[in-house]
């Protein structure tokens, strides 16, 4: 186990141990630079939010060949059995702006699509495996159509993700201090970042380092900033994942002179099992969440409906739902299916850890919906399978119009009635998955101070970086960031290190000649 006199010097020191702090740290190893990396959890619950994601990456891919390059492995076989269609940058533009209410700021927006199959080749070539993501297909005339830009995911989900990254640290040489976390950025008098104080286990230290990358997550699994930032009700959600990720980095950047930026009223969250943890629990990762209501309906404790399930493909509205249903009365709601679509129930429904109620009728149904007005539900229930139409043929690949008709809340898509035994309801409530308010950043992922210059030697990446995701966000671009300006950053303090050393050198005497190279 690492100690503070072990740790040596850095050129580099990246605050945090998941997938952008592992990128920024590899890039920055690659520039030439000495790292160390310090994570705030103890080993076995180290990598951040990334080790409880299922490892989707949202990319940009013209096609069959651009994803051959990821997951070589694909058989001729899979070549002709899986649709993967494509997923150019024009469409991703429009995915981001479209779900953000177009508030993404454009210029980390460009940057983030333009740059992100490079970023998906350059994590193969670290030791990431790529796999077609099974989870985003269904079957259309024999052959397996994967839809909403969603092709692969990371072999082994998050832990795979972290795993991989973790192997690659060590090969490069890159020491990761666990249960260390950083409490301040140490500041020449000019402003400059010098280091980090750091507490390692139990004990302050002083960490010295030309530069500093912060990508130790939001403050999504504080209770007392969710209130501050989000509002009333927020701090007794459930967080998704990690307990680390304190809003530390976020304050400290602030301390520093750092410009806030983003939406910091606004995060990530969905549905997720009503009785879940108050934290991620590793041995569950994210089969908590409950992500094919477009499939059913969802009511609430008044046994009403509250939310359009089919307003999009559930990868434009899951990260937003969670909201929806947090304002909901004591804060819950009640996922409802029949048989037509049981089947196509995700894999998440049918693990052990699950709040779920079956009936052979509805009447049966709403009465053993705990919290629910039943008499109210039953009516709600009648109403949208009248207001259902059939005039077009239902197809879960595609928002098929399928729709409601008089509802004062329609159902957009996928709108079938419920009326076929068995009936199946499961309980959720809110999810927070990560936080979108953060720090500003330059093009070179610099944090720039409240006059917008760039604070000397300070960068971000991940949750931290600000104003990419408003109000929502397209499924899979979170990691997608991570790795994209983690990358990014790590080489910009790598190049801001080198010129620091370069100018601090000793110039050659004037009288005597340069020694010469060996």
């Amino acid at each position: 186990m690492l100690e503070a006199g072990d740790l040596g010097s850095a050129d580099v020191i990246v605050v945090g141990g998941g997938n952008a702090a592992c990128c920024a740290a590899l890039s920055a190893r690659e520039a030439g630079a000495r790292v160390l990396m310090l994570e705030a959890a103890p080993e076995e619950l180290s990598g951040g939010n990334s080790r409880f994601t299922g490892g989707g990456y949202r990319f940009a891919f013209n096609g069959i060949d651009d994803l051959a390059e990821l997951m070589p492995d694909l058989s001729e076989a899979e070549r002709e059995t899986l649709d993967f269609g494509s997923y150019p940058e024009s469409r991703f533009f429009d995915d981001m702006g479209r779900t953000t209410n177009y508030r993404t700021d454009p210029e980390l927006c460009e940057i983030l699509v333009t740059k992100s199959f490079e970023t998906m080749a350059w994590l193969r070539g670290k030791g990431v495996r790529f796999e077609p993501s099974f989870g985003h297909t269904f079957k259309v005339g024999g052959r397996l159509k994967f839809w909403g830009g969603l092709a692969c995911v990371v072999s082994g989900g998050g832990p795979g993700l972290v795993e991989a990254e973790y192997k690659a640290c060590a090969e490069a040489g890159i020491p990761i201090v666990f249960d260390t976390s950083a409490t301040d950025l140490l500041l020449d008098p000019d402003r400059r970042v010098r280091g980090v104080r750091a507490v390692l286990r139990g004990r302050t230290v002083e960490l010295a380092a030309d530069a500093v990358v912060l990508a130790c997550g939001g403050f999504e699994a504080s209770a007392e900033m969710r209130a501050r930032y989000l509002g009333p009700g927020w701090d007794v959600a459930k967080v998704r994942g990690t307990r680390f990720n304190t809003g530390g980095g976020i304050r400290m950047a602030l301390d520093a002179g750092a410009m806030s930026y983003g939406h910091y009223s606004g995060c990530h969250s969905v549905g997720w099992e009503l009785n879940a943890p108050p934290f991620g629990d590793l041995a569950i990762g994210d089969q908590f969440q409950k992500h094919s209501y477009p499939l059913g309906v969802m009511v609430n404790a008044r046994g009403e409906r509250f939310v359009d399930e089919g307003a999009d493909i559930r990868i434009y509205t899951y990260a937003k739902y969670g909201s929806v249903i947090l304002k909901q009365p004591d804060m819950f709601a009640w996922q409802i299916f029949d048989a037509k679509s049981i089947a196509l129930l995700r894999g998440e429904y049918r693990i052990r850890q699950v709040t779920k109620v079956t009936a052979g009728s509805l009447e049966e149904l709403v009465g053993k919906l705990d919290g629910v007005d039943a008499e109210a539900c039953l009516r709600e229930i009648a109403a949208f399978n009248r207001a259902a139409i059939s005039d077009r043929p239902f197809d879960p690949t595609v928002k098929d119009g399928r729709r409601t008709i008089g509802l004062a809340i329609p159902k957009s898509n996928w709108a079938r009635p419920i009326d076929t035994p068995p009936f199946e309801a499961y309980a959720v409530t809110c999810g927070v998955t990560f936080t979108f308010g953060g720090v500003k950043i330059s093009r070179g992922a610099e944090v720039e101070d409240v006059a917008g210059r760039p604070i000397p030697g300070l960068y971000a990446a991940g949750e931290m970086v600000g104003g990419l995701f408003y109000h929502n966000y397209p499924a899979g671009s979170g990691l997608l960031s991570g790795s994209v300006f983690g990358r990014i950053a790590g080489s910009s303090a790598a190049a801001h290190a080198r010129a620091r050393a370069s100018a601090a050198a000793p110039s050659p005497s004037p009288s005597a000649p340069a020694m010469p190279s060996i």
